[in-house]
Formats: structure tokens, C-alpha cells, sequence
């Protein structure tokens, strides 16, 4: 009980003191909720199954978060359960609820640990909640082995990737730091930097874009002036060739035109030849005009 100090004293002692239901009287409750909405039936089935929410609550309380909300998130979990229990397939509801207490109470961590989502699927979640377990787990007994082995094991227990259980390894070798968290000294003259200002931006400089986009338009230029040297057969070819997404082969092409394959190839070759010799001069007489 002492590590529920804090959490609501009430709380835990009526969950305590509630009376435990028989398999019959649980059932007749189910089913007068169910059937007939009976509110007093569903209180009376959930504060019997309340102590069963904070049996489960305090399995999360490592975590570092406040054990009264896992209590709270899992008598949601609890209530839910209640709203979809049929009690006429013989399994008992204690059974049935611990599923939704469980899912609620980690949704909520998963929620609430970090300011970073970290658990959107079932694999990630599986890592969340088992990776510490495995690690301690495995690290017990036997010869002492490296991170790198420990990690391997953990992947296969679990069936997911090496690179998976390393990054949630690494999330959960530390709490969040906010990225306007001071760096240095803050007796400096300058003041301290903050963390934002260490991140590196892999996107280009502005001008370094604008110049691209410039350079870009130029050679789109010189590209359009150079496929006027090309007689309408060569840029044809070139154009099914070269300049559309889905290219077709030579044989295909030579079909189409009526001409061997070879005969296509070298109408290409020839147009290529052309092309070059366009751009080239073009960027040499910009390059004299510079």
C-alpha cells in the first residue's frame, strides 16, 4: 500500500473493501446493464473490478508518471470494457476487462511520456513495454555480453528489426530536453546558446536555391534550342527514347516506323551526337560572352 500514498486513500479502500462478485452474480450484472442499461448494475460491476484496475496500475508506476492517472486511464479502460462484454459467451468479465485496463493505461503512457509519439504501431509498442524487461532479462546469469549481442536477442524475442530496437533504445536512454534549453556558461558575455541554435539545416542556402533554379531555366533553354538541330525522325526518336518516362526499346520503336531496330539505334546515336554538339557550343559562346 505504500507506494499508493498520495494516489486517493478513499479510493484504494473502497476498491479494497468492495465485496468479490460469484460468477453468477457477475453474470446477472452484465446482463441487466447490458439488456436493460442499468446504471446501478454497471457501478456495482465496476467498483467490484476496481481493485483490479489498480493491481494493474501500479505494474506502469515506473514510468514516471502519477499512478492516481494510470488508475484513472485504467478505469476508462475498465468502463469500456463493460460497454462491450457479452456476458452470454461464458468467459468471465474479470478475464475480458484486464485486456482494456492494460491497453488503456499504456495508450495513455504511450501518450504521455514524451512529447514525441513513440509507439504508433504494435511492434513499436511491444518495444516500448518489453524492451527494459528484456534487456534486464537477458543481462542476468551467463557471461556478460555487449550491447550490440543484447540487442540482437531482444530483436529476435520480439520479431522485429535490429535498427527498431536501437532507436527505441536510444528514446529511452533519456528524457526529453527542450531545444531552447541553454548550452555554456550563462555568466558569458554573450549568453548561452540554446539548443535549436546546434541544429544543422540540410536544406540548401537561399541563394544557393535561387541560383539552382536559375541555372536550371538556363539549361532548359539550351536544351529546347538544341532540339531544333534535330530533324523531325531524330526527334521523334529521341523523344520515345529519352525525354518520356516510360521509354520504349528499340525493337518496339523500329516496329512503329517501320525500320530495323539497328536503323533505330544509329538514328539515335546520331541524334545524341547532335545534342552534344549544340550544347557545347552553346556553353562555350556563353562562356566567351562572360
Amino acid at each position: 500500500m505504500g507506494q499508493l500514498v498520495g494516489v486517493g486513500q478513499q479510493l484504494v479502500r473502497t476498491a479494497m473493501a468492495a465485496p468479490f462478485l460469484e460468477r453468477d452474480n457477475e453474470h446477472e450484472l452484465a446482463v441487466r446493464w447490458r439488456e436493460d442499461g442499468d446504471e446501478d448494475a454497471l457501478h456495482e460491476l465496476a467498483e467490484a473490478h476496481m481493485r483490479l484496475v489498480i493491481s494493474i496500475a501500479v505494474r506502469f508506476r515506473h514510468y514516471g508518471l502519477p499512478v492516481a492517472d494510470l488508475i484513472q486511464e485504467g478505469h476508462v479502460g475498465l468502463l469500456e470494457a463493460a460497454a462491450r462484454f457479452d456476458p452470454h459467451r461464458e468467459v468471465r468479465f474479470s478475464t475480458y476487462a484486464t485486456w482494456w485496463i492494460r491497453a488503456s493505461i499504456q495508450d495513455y503512457i504511450l501518450r504521455n511520456w514524451s512529447i514525441v509519439r513513440g509507439g504508433t504501431s504494435s511492434a513499436q509498442k511491444a518495444l516500448f513495454f518489453n524492451l527494459r524487461r528484456l534487456r534486464a532479462k537477458l543481462s542476468v546469469g551467463g557471461e556478460p555480453r555487449g550491447n550490440f549481442v543484447l540487442i540482437g536477442e531482444i530483436a529476435k524475442v520480439l520479431g522485429v528489426a535490429r535498427a527498431d530496437v536501437e532507436m527505441m533504445d536510444t528514446r529511452l536512454s533519456g528524457p526529453d530536453v527542450s531545444l531552447n534549453a541553454p548550452i555554456g556558461d550563462s555568466d558569458s558575455m554573450a549568453g548561452p546558446s540554446e539548443r535549436i541554435e546546434m541544429l544543422v539545416d540540410g536544406q540548401p542556402l537561399p541563394d544557393e536555391t535561387v541560383g539552382s533554379s536559375i541555372d536550371t531555366d538556363r539549361r532548359l533553354g539550351w536544351l529546347k534550342d538544341a532540339l531544333t538541330h534535330l530533324s523531325e525522325r531524330e526527334y521523334n526518336i529521341l523523344r520515345e527514347r529519352r525525354l518520356k518516362e516510360d521509354a520504349i526499346t528499340l525493337e518496339e520503336l523500329g516496329t512503329r516506323l517501320g525500320i530495323s531496330k539497328e536503323r533505330v539505334r544509329q538514328i539515335e546515336s546520331r541524334a545524341l551526337e547532335k545534342l552534344r554538339a549544340a550544347l557545347t557550343q552553346k556553353h562555350a559562346m556563353v562562356e566567351f560572352a562572360g
